[in-house]
C-alpha cells in the first residue's frame, strides 16, 4: 500500500494537472487558442530557461554523458525502425504515413511530461536528462522522420529536405537553451544573482504550465474508428519503446549513474511529444495523430505508474 501511494504521489499530480487543463478548457474558462499561447510561452521561454538553469550550474563532466546519448539514441532508433517496417511492409502505408506512425512510437514528450515525472522521481538529474534528450530528439530523431515525411513524392531530394529540417531545428529556442547552458558551464563564470533568480523564476513555471497545456490541447480530440492505427502507435510508444530502452541499458550500453539510467528508461515510456499532431497535419495525418496523442496520453497514466512500481521493486 505504501509503495502504491508513493507512486501515485508522483504520477497523480502530473495527471491531475493535465486533467485540470482539460477541464478548464472544456468548461470554457480558457479557449483552445489560449493553449497555443501558453504552449508558445513554455517552448520559447520557460523550457529554454529550465534547460539553461539545469546545465549552467553543473560541470561539463556531469552533463555530457555520452553513454546516455548513445543508449537513448539506440533504443529510439530501434523502435523507429520497427515502426517504419510495420507501417510500410505490414500495413502497406505511404512513406509520410509511416513516418507519422514511427514518430508516435519513438519520440516522447520529454519536456512537458517527462521532465516533471523524472523530477518528482529522481530530483535534479531531470534537468540533465531533459537536455540530453533534447539533443537526441532534435538533432537525430525528428530530422530523420520529418525528412522522410517531406521526401514523399520527392525522390532524390532527401539531402536537401534533411538540410532544411536541420536548419529549422537550429531555430528551436530549447536547443539554444541547451547550447547556452553548455557554454556557460564551460566558461566557469558565476551568474549574477538578479539574473540567476530571474531565469529560475521562468524555469519554475515550465512544469505546471506545460502539463496544463497538454490537458487543454486534448479537448475535442476523438479516437473513434481509428483503432487499427491508433492502438499500434500507443502500444509502440508505451510498451515497445521502454522495452527497447531496457534491452539497450541491460545488454548494450552501461550508464553508471542509477538515476540517469532510470531517467532514460522512463523517458522511453512517456507519451509522444505534444506537437505530434502539428508536425503531421501538413501531410494530412492530423486526425489520426490527434487520436493517437489522446489515447496514448490517457493510457500512459497506467503504464507509467506500473513502470515506476517495477523500478521500485527491481531497479534497472
Amino acid at each position: 500500500m505504501n509503495a502504491t501511494l508513493e507512486i501515485l504521489g508522483i504520477t497523480g499530480p502530473i495527471y491531475l494537472a493535465i486533467a485540470l487543463g482539460f477541464f478548464c478548457t472544456r468548461q470554457g474558462l480558457f479557449a483552445q487558442a489560449d493553449m497555443q499561447v501558453f504552449g508558445k510561452f513554455a517552448i520559447q521561454l520557460a523550457l529554454p530557461a529550465l534547460l539553461f538553469n539545469a546545465l549552467s550550474q553543473r560541470s561539463v563532466g556531469e552533463i555530457l554523458n555520452l553513454n546516455y546519448l548513445l543508449a537513448y539514441a539506440l533504443g529510439s532508433l530501434l523502435v523507429m525502425g520497427l515502426g517504419l517496417w510495420w507501417a510500410r511492409k505490414v500495413l502497406g502505408q505511404s512513406l509520410s504515413y509511416s513516418s507519422m506512425m514511427a514518430m508516435g512510437m519513438s519520440c516522447p514528450n520529454s519536456g512537458f511530461v517527462g521532465y516533471p515525472i523524472i523530477l518528482l522521481s529522481f530530483g535534479p538529474v531531470a534537468g540533465v536528462a531533459l537536455a540530453l534528450n533534447m539533443v537526441v530528439e532534435n538533432f537525430l530523431l525528428l530530422p530523420l522522420l520529418l525528412a522522410m515525411g517531406d521526401a514523399q513524392g520527392r525522390p532524390g531530394q532527401w539531402k536537401s529536405v534533411l538540410l532544411q529540417t536541420l536548419k529549422n531545428v537550429l531555430k528551436n529556442p530549447m536547443i539554444w537553451g541547451v547550447v547556452s547552458g553548455f557554454a556557460f558551464s564551460l566558461s566557469g563564470l558565476q551568474m549574477p544573482e538578479p539574473l540567476g533568480r530571474t531565469i529560475h523564476l521562468f524555469a519554475q513555471s515550465s512544469a505546471a504550465l506545460s502539463l496544463f497545456v497538454i490537458g487543454g490541447s486534448l479537448v475535442g480530440l476523438q479516437a473513434r474508428g481509428l483503432q487499427g492505427t491508433v492502438l499500434p502507435i500507443a502500444l509502440g510508444k508505451l510498451v515497445l519503446h521502454p522495452l527497447a530502452m531496457w534491452v539497450v541499458l541491460v545488454w548494450l550500453v552501461a550508464i553508471e549513474d542509477p538515476a540517469l539510467r532510470a531517467a532514460a528508461l522512463l523517458t522511453g515510456a512517456m507519451p509522444m511529444l505534444g506537437i505530434y499532431t502539428i508536425l503531421n497535419q501538413r501531410h494530412g495525418h492530423g486526425t489520426v495523430s490527434a487520436a493517437a496523442l489522446l489515447v496514448t496520453t490517457v493510457l500512459s497514466f497506467f503504464t507509467l505508474s506500473t513502470l515506476l512500481w517495477l523500478l521500485q521493486q527491481h531497479p534497472v
